[in-house]
């Protein structure tokens, strides 16, 4: 889905659009880096000076309370945003923190861990650790 498309949807349920919403939104969609927050800041205050940290704060809270987005958290580290929503797996280096997708079929484990434990589940998120090219590169 592209940004027309999810601007047009935000639209119909009454969510108000600014130029700078928009400026976040876009980024989302076309970066592959699962920017923090305040990369996503320094982004958009290169196009707009007068953005502040609490309009890109509100602005993914919105996104991700309509499903526009995943919060990757990593407990003290900060969160990472992803601006594909659906389900998918990735992958963080140990060394640089750099988070990437990691394109492959999702494991159907939902059903089979619901019957198990009795849990009502929602979904699952699986991650992958290891060192990225990069920092392996620079290690030799």
């Amino acid at each position: 889905m592209d940004a027309i498309e999810i601007l047009k949807q935000l639209k119909n349920k009454g969510v108000r659009f600014t130029p700078q919403r928009q400026a976040i939104l876009e980024f989302l969609l076309e970066t592959k880096s699962h920017p923090t927050a305040d990369e996503i800041y320094h982004h958009v205050k290169a196009k707009f000076p007068g953005v502040s940290l609490g309009t890109i704060y509100n602005t993914l809270n919105m996104l991700k309370e309509h499903g526009h987005l995943l919060e990757l958290s990593y407990g003290d580290m900060s969160s990472r945003f992803d601006g594909n929503p659906i389900n998918h797996y990735h992958i963080v280096c140990s060394t640089c923190g750099k988070v990437a997708d990691l394109h492959r079929t999702l494991i159907d484990l939902d059903q089979e861990v619901m019957e198990e434990s009795g849990f009502q589940i929602l979904g699952h998120r699986m991650e992958f650790y290891g060192i990225c090219p990069d920092c392996t590169k620079s290690m030799h």
